[in-house]
């Protein structure tokens, strides 16, 4: 299939539309561009995203300013170390029906277009995963049914630093169905006290919808529409390659440090992403440079990392971005079997 760039009128309205939900974040979270780009990208991707970061750096409102600058229904679960599976999915409820009884799904409050899983952490891995279908398929299954969930369909998780106090790691498979895994530093000084004099009592601003669901849908079309070159695609998938220790284009700083490298689902999520970060930058095809800006958020939580790295204290951030060094865009000086 051929792909057709897109001119200049459509980058410039999809610009225009990822530009106005990227501000509307920021007039909320303040001192956070990066936060607030990449969770813009990841949206106009429609991937799912974890925030990871201490408590009060503002994760949750992050999640209920976007729900309220898209004007999607959103719902927001609290996850708890007694929380079940079908408190998320919702399950079977005994109801009469022309005078019998049987058994009728009542859907949870996974059944929204925007979810926020707060301190997804804090609950058992098997209500962990009762998110695994939902976040890939965007369906839930109970009793034999699958019943769709809404579209778009968007899950934001907050989870706290894992050496907190009543936490679980998440599963391999679920942070494998995030598309980016974000962390949320502190603030600095002068935006501690712009926060401090404006936002009494902790309220953060209201914000107006910043697109209807038409714009919405034609945001994600101009997305689908940013030109992938081929020497891009490559790349991309040399750098996921090359975070397996048996393939000949991982480089020596990686060999030894990675036990399992990121899998195909993180191609494709920074093939998508990359396209939305073009159109933020409002070019109408992918660039080298659009992949290095997302490829830490998207390959480093898929990455399981060797105890050896570990001791050397490093983290699967720090792996991704020596990564990044080692493998030349082009292809140059890479063994013969990794051009």
């Amino acid at each position: 299939m051929t792909e057709t760039l897109l001119d200049k009128a459509q980058v410039a309205r999809g610009h225009e539309l990822l530009a106005r939900l990227r501000d509307g974040m920021a007039s909320v979270v303040l001192g956070q561009p990066q936060l607030v780009d990449l969770t813009a990208i990841a949206l106009a991707a429609r991937g799912h995203v974890l925030l990871e970061g201490l408590p009060g750096l503002g994760k949750t409102e992050l999640v209920k300013a976007l729900s309220r600058l898209l004007g999607l229904s959103f719902r927001r679960i609290q996850f708890t170390p007694d929380l079940l599976p079908t408190d998320v999915t919702g399950g079977p409820v005994l109801e009469e029906v022309d005078g019998r009884r049987r058994f009728v799904f009542q859907p949870g409050p996974l059944f929204a277009h925007c979810v926020l899983a707060d301190e997804i952490n804090r609950a058992s891995p098997k209500t962990q995963a009762a998110m695994l279908e939902a976040m890939q398929e965007r369906s839930v299954t109970v009793l034999g049914e699958s019943s769709p969930l809404p579209d778009p369909f968007f899950v934001l998780a907050t989870q706290n630093p894992i050496e907190l106090e009543g936490t679980y790691p998440l599963p391999e498979a679920q942070l494998d169905r995030f598309l980016f895994k974000l962390e949320v530093p502190g603030v600095a000084e002068d935006v501690l006290t712009q926060i401090v004099r404006e936002r009494r009592r902790g309220a953060a601003p209201d914000v107006a919808r910043a697109m209807s669901e038409g714009e919405l849908h034609e945001l994600f079309a101009a997305v689908d529409g940013v030109f992938l070159p081929e020497a891009v695609a490559r790349y991309i998938a040399r750098l996921v390659a090359a975070t397996h220790a048996g393939s000949p284009s991982c480089p020596e700083v990686i060999r030894g440090r990675v036990r399992h490298g990121a899998s195909p689902r993180a191609a494709i999520g920074i093939a998508e992403a990359a396209r939305a970060a073009a159109l933020l930058a409002q070019r109408p095809n992918v660039d080298f440079s659009d992949v290095q800006a997302v490829a830490i958020p998207a390959i480093a939580h898929r990455i399981v990392l060797d105890h050896a790295a570990r001791l050397d204290g490093m983290t699967a951030r720090d792996v991704v971005a020596q990564l990044l060094e080692a493998i030349d865009p082009m292809g140059v000086g890479l063994p013969e079997g990794a051009r």
